[in-house]
């Protein structure tokens, strides 16, 4: 009695051959998620939490100093030239020359948008902005001369829509 042995090659197996077609691909996919990663890095809004929370009394007597004062904005973006005209409220002794108007995004940093307000006459300020913009934005607006604690700011949060008008005032 003589036994042949019928096996083949473990290369010429269909069941060897599928599991390495599944390890490949799980490798081909994790290369290809890994790429897309390296190429799309998640963008921090604000990028050093310590020192923001450090800062926080700074931030909150800038807004103390903008209540006292009875800060308030009046503003409007033209949809077509992207101008930007604010009337100033508040109890000055002289009003500021220039005003910083920051839009940030809540989600992606490069959304984000600092322009200079210019005063044109009494507290009427005017400035330019590059590109349309939409949709929810924080504002935070300023005297660019007054920083720190001798300063005050106005914050909110706002949907912006073309051509309409909106007001901030000192929370």
């Amino acid at each position: 009695m003589q036994h042949d042995n019928l096996s083949t090659p473990w290369y010429k197996q269909f069941w060897a051959w599928f599991i390495i077609a599944i390890l490949a691909f799980a490798v081909f996919i994790g290369l290809g998620l890994l790429f897309v990663a390296t190429l799309n890095p998640d963008s921090l809004v604000r990028d050093n939490y310590y020192t923001e929370g450090k800062a926080i009394n700074l931030y909150l007597g800038r807004d103390h100093m903008a209540r006292d004062l009875g800060v308030g904005a009046d503003f409007g973006i033209d949809e077509v030239t992207g101008d930007i005209t604010l009337e100033l409220q508040g109890d000055f002794v002289a009003l500021p020359r220039s005003l910083t108007l920051d839009l940030i995004s809540p989600a992606h940093a490069s959304q984000d948008r600092a322009i200079t307000l210019r005063q044109i006459r009494g507290n009427s300020y005017t400035g330019q902005l590059e590109q349309q913009i939409e949709g929810r934005r924080y504002i935070e607006l300023s005297d660019p001369d007054k920083p720190g604690d001798k300063g005050w700011r106005l914050t909110g949060e706002l949907n912006l829509v073309p051509g309409q008008r909106y007001q901030i005032s000192a929370q």
